[in-house]
Parts: structure tokens; sequence; C-alpha cells
């Protein structure tokens, strides 16, 4: 077993389709590595609340167990992302008096604001989960990033609080513990997915990331730099699924595999008259379901998503002032022609975020697939908030991972074979996306 090392920390999302867990290094130049990555199905958590505690402790504990043996070490400690529709997020103002206005403010008085925002009301059961600075003010000088060292009598700051229910976060720390891990912060997820997929140019003219998972859609709003807007949407891939269980009356492993395969976020021409074979169950005659049919019922879930999206924006008063536009990242995001749509939807440029920024990893697809964003984005926080103390984890005997299986030509039908979207000319990056995405995306049991 190594000694605690500060160079090596381990990241855990726990979302409401998968868990992934990523050990992350950083080597002699200062860059993030991916060392250790495991990935499984979730079990026990809705909407980003875990409902189970044996089920998401086991699920955890599956992901756990891949990234050590990837990684070679023993993860004792690591940073968790914490999402939920018991999010919320409001802003405050706080200020105060220095002794002298002649002498430059220091980290120290910056600090103290900090210390105040500590002692910001709180609703019935909830906790501070982040305190995010948003600018300064001094003497009346406003708009100011970093005022150590600037002069002044009154120092005033502006923040972004998030708050989160404490039964929600107790309940997430448990699972993780009861893995034998130290939980080392929570980290509200749509923060670390825009640390995973957006650069400093794009916070600083103006963007909303959209992160949308399976069971909530996260938002995170940048304008001049800094964060202005946090938001959970409770509904994400999973009511997509379920609305089409309920439309076509299959079952929902088919419904989530009919999704992730033929799915698209518009009624295009190419799909017209086109239908999809469904071996039935329980002894029920084979179904065919229109193409046409899957992407009404498909895209009218989505307007909803963007209506809400929309309306987040307008209330922050950013809805004309993103000159960066969306970008889209999670699973969902990788709907086909989603991009058309979310630009029509809310008139803005849009595209789709993946999170091979500031990563380098030599394991396949764990930088080419938005659903990775946040695990990035927590490996990378964790880094940052990480410097000086580092984390327990202890080596063990190292194992290769087995290469990822790529899906297989096919046709139409689904259970023993199932067909790709034919292979794109010129720009092919979404179609490769896609096709590296298949075989996360889809359930476990894919044979209908």
């Amino acid at each position: 077993m190594e000694n605690q090392n500060e160079n090596i920390i381990a990241a855990i999302d726990v979302g409401t389709t998968k868990i992934v867990v990523l050990v992350g290094r950083r080597d002699a130049e200062g860059h993030i590595e991916v060392i250790g990555y495991g990935r499984t199905e979730s079990k026990g958590v809705r909407r980003g609340a875990v409902l189970n505690i044996d089920e998401a402790t086991n699920s955890i504990r599956t992901a756990v167990q891949q990234a050590e043996e990837q990684s070679g070490y023993k993860i004792t400690e690591a940073f968790v992302g914490i999402a939920g529709q018991h999010i919320r997020s409001e802003r405050q103002v706080c200020s105060k008096y220095r002794n002298s206005a002649n002498d430059p403010i220091t980290q120290e008085d910056v600090d103290s604001l900090v210390t105040q925002m500590h002692e910001v009301p709180t609703q019935m059961g909830e906790e501070v989960l982040h305190i995010l600075p948003q600018k300064y003010k001094v003497d009346g000088e406003d708009d100011i990033k970093n005022p150590v060292g600037i002069s002044g009598k009154k120092l005033e700051g502006d923040f972004h609080i998030v708050f989160g229910q404490m039964a929600a976060a107790n309940n997430l720390r448990r699972c993780v513990e009861n893995n034998g891990i130290k939980v080392k912060n929570l980290i509200l997820e749509p923060l670390a997915s825009s640390t995973a997929v957006l650069t400093n140019d794009d916070k600083e003219l103006g963007v909303a990331l959209v992160d949308i998972g399976g069971g909530t859609t996260d938002v995170a709003v940048f304008k001049n730099g800094h964060i202005c807007n946090t938001a959970v949407i409770p509904f994400g891939g999973d009511i997509i699924t379920n609305d089409i269980k309920e439309g076509c009356k299959i079952l929902e492993r088919q419904a989530e595999s009919l999704k992730v395969q033929c799915g698209q976020a518009i009624v295009t021409p190419e799909i017209k008259n086109k239908v999809v074979a469904i071996p039935g169950a329980g002894g029920l005659k084979a179904k065919e379901i229109s193409l046409v049919n899957l992407a009404e019922i498909i895209q009218s879930r989505m307007i909803e998503v963007i209506a809400t999206v929309k309306q987040i924006l307008e209330s922050a008063g950013v809805k004309d002032k993103l000159g960066a536009g969306v970008v889209l990242t999670g699973g969902g995001s990788m709907l086909r022609h989603l991009i058309n749509l979310f630009s029509y939807g809310t008139a803005l440029e849009v595209r789709i975020g993946v999170p091979n920024l500031h990563i380098k990893t030599k394991i396949e697809s764990v930088t080419t697939l938005p659903s990775n964003a946040t695990s990035i984005g927590l490996l990378m926080m964790g880094f940052e908030n990480n410097t000086t103390e580092g984390l327990g984890l202890g080596q063990t005997t190292k194992k290769e991972e087995p290469a990822e299986e790529q899906p297989k030509d096919g046709t139409f039908v689904f259970g023993e074979q199932s067909q790709p979207e034919p292979k794109a000319k010129g720009k092919g990056f979404m179609k490769g996306l896609w096709d590296k995405a298949i075989d996360y995306m889809t359930v476990e049991d894919k044979e209908f």
C-alpha cells in the first residue's frame, strides 16, 4: 500500500442511470491523466436522489472495483457529485468595513466575506454546498474580479450560493462511505460538467451549460467569466424512455434500446414510412413501431425541456446575452438532431460539449463521451481543491481492463441484430460520438 499521494485522486459520479468512478493523477508537467475508469448501471437512485441505500451502495462498489483494478490503487477518499431536484441557489451580497482605506485588501479580508456567507439563512433541512464569488466592489468601484491588493475602506462581495437538502446529501455520503471511502467533498454536478467542457472564453462571452442526464437536466449559466445561475430540471432521459414505453406499449428495456438506437429529436424525411420490428413479450405478437411516431414522442418531451431552459435563461436576464450560446452535454445530448431542435427553440447557437479539453488518457471512450463530463469535471475540481493535502490511496495489483466491444452491423430488427445509422460523409464528428456511445447508453440486456 502506498502512502498518501497528493498527485492521485478519485471522483465518483452517482447518476440516475449510471455510476462512473475515475482515478486520476497529475504528471510532472501538471497535466491530469485518467488511469482508472469504472462504469456500471445505477440502481437505487432516482432523479439524482438516493432512494435505496443498499442498491446504490452495491452499484458504487461495482464501479469502484473496476476503477481500482485498472488503476492499481485502492480508493479510500473521493470527490463526489451531487444533483437532484432538492438543489436550489440564490444570490447574496455582503460587505465589511476595513480599519484603514490606505492598506491594500488581503486574502483574509476576502475570506471573511466567504465566512459571512456560511451564516446565511437556510430553509429547513438545508445545508450550503457551494459559495461561488461573482464579483467584488471596493468603495463603490464595481465589477472587480480579484480585490486583493486594491486599497479601500469598504469591501463588498456578490456571491452565488448553492443549497441542498441535508437528508439527500447524507444519504449520498452514506452510500459512498459504506464502501470504505471517505467523501472528500460534495460538488454540484452542473458545476463539475461546466469545468470539463467549457473554456474561459465561453464563460466570458456568456454560455448556458445544459447537462441532460438520466434523471435530471442540470443547467449552469455563466456570464463575464463567473457563474450567475444554476438550476436542476427534475426530468431527463428516463422520462423519455417512460414516454416511449407507455406510448408504444413495450417493455422498459425495449423502450431504452429503441430510444438509443433509433430515436431522434425531430421528424426528418428519411424516417417516413420506416418501422422497427420489436419481438412480442409474454407470447404476444411482434410489434412494428413507426420511427415517425417514435420521433414525435421524443420531440414533445424535449420541447418541454427546452421551454424550461429558456425560462431559466429569461429569469436570469441573460437570454439575449449569451455570446457562446448553449452547450449540451450528458448522455441525453447524444439524441440525433437535438442540436437543431435546441437551436430552433432557444434561438441560440448550440453545440455538443465533449470532456476532452483538459484531460488525457489511454483508456478508450473516457473523454469522447458527453456522459462522462460530470465525472471528469469532478476529477478536475478535485485537483483544484486538493493541491496540498492529497488523498489516501493505497496500491493494489494492477489488471488490464478488456477493450470495449463495438456495435455490430445488422438489420433494423431488434433482438439478435441491430443496425447502426449509415456512416456519415464529410463531417462525421457527431456520428463517431454516437457510435461510441451506443454500448454505454443501451441497457445491459440488449436481447429483447
